[in-house]
């Protein structure tokens, strides 16, 4: 394993962290970063590189669950809060999964359709253009003001509605975050809920979804690559940790729109560079 190789890991895993939970569409960075890094590098075939992108989104979720950990542990029912404390309203697990039913049962249903057909660059932009404009009609829907003002105040209308939100997500490009914190803010729900929901929300499908992959792709691992799948992991987690903080402090005062018009220039520099 060379240093250029280990380089190549920690610029992925910085890709992977600072864009998997802001509604920029990691998918549309990764594109970028895939071939002018990995596809130039003839140690790494598609599937070694299709497996290391698993294992740099683990370090990106691992990042969530360290920063919702009093989320995860009443929702898992460990918490030893004060009984005082329990009569207040709580995001439940029910939510989570009836938030997470859409798009668990319309990816199983297409998986297949979604690898073969949607993984494209022409896809991808389509994605980031018409995820910008979900965003911004989520901004202008919310100048009317917001009746759900934290995420334990969330409905399982809400909830449900946010997971066919999230349905959009199964289009690369899309992106998670940015698909399902503008449903919530459509449904009533302020930006900061919204988020809050979606980043809790993302654990379980993003887990399921990745240790599937890496059962499907365990033969590609090696000796020899764990250095770099080390080293990927650890800065994608590293750099997860600073995008969700700065983000969650900073979505409640610049709304979505900004974020939309970074995902329009996006698709433009993708457009005109591959295309």
């Amino acid at each position: 394993m060379q240093l250029w190789e280990l380089i190549v890991a920690i610029i992925l895993g910085i890709v992977e962290g600072l864009t998997e939970f802001a509604p920029v569409s990691s998918t549309g960075h990764m594109i970028i970063v895939d071939d002018l890094l990995l596809k130039s590098n003839e140690l790494f075939s598609q599937e070694v590189a299709n497996t290391f992108k698993v294992v740099i989104q683990l370090g990106s979720i691992l990042a969530v669950v360290i920063l919702f950990k009093e989320r995860f542990k009443n929702l898992l029912g460990l918490s030893k809060e004060p009984k005082e404390n329990k009569s207040k309203p709580r995001l439940q697990r029910k939510q989570i999964v009836i938030g997470l039913l859409p798009a668990i049962i319309l990816g199983l249903a297409f998986e297949d359709y979604i690898d073969e057909y949607l993984f494209s660059i022409h896809t991808v932009v389509f994605g980031l253009i018409a995820g910008a404009f979900l965003m911004i009609i989520a901004d202008l829907v919310s100048r009317k003001g917001s009746k759900t003002e934290t995420v334990d105040q969330i409905t399982n209308k809400q909830a449900f509605f946010i997971g066919l939100f999230q349905c959009f997500a199964l289009w690369p490009g899309f992106s998670r975050s940015g698909s399902t914190i503008s449903g919530g803010v459509i449904l009533g729900m302020n930006h900061r809920a919204a988020a809050d929901f979606t980043f809790i929300m993302a654990v379980p499908i993003m887990l399921g979804a990745s240790f599937l992959s890496l059962y499907k792709n365990w033969i590609y691992f090696s000796v020899d690559l764990l250095p770099f799948f080390i080293a990927g992991f650890i800065s994608a987690f590293i750099f997860a940790l600073i995008s969700i903080r700065f983000f969650l402090a900073l979505i409640s005062k610049i709304k979505l729109i900004p974020f939309a018009i970074y995902r329009i220039v996006l698709a433009i520099i993708i457009y005109l560079v591959f295309l």
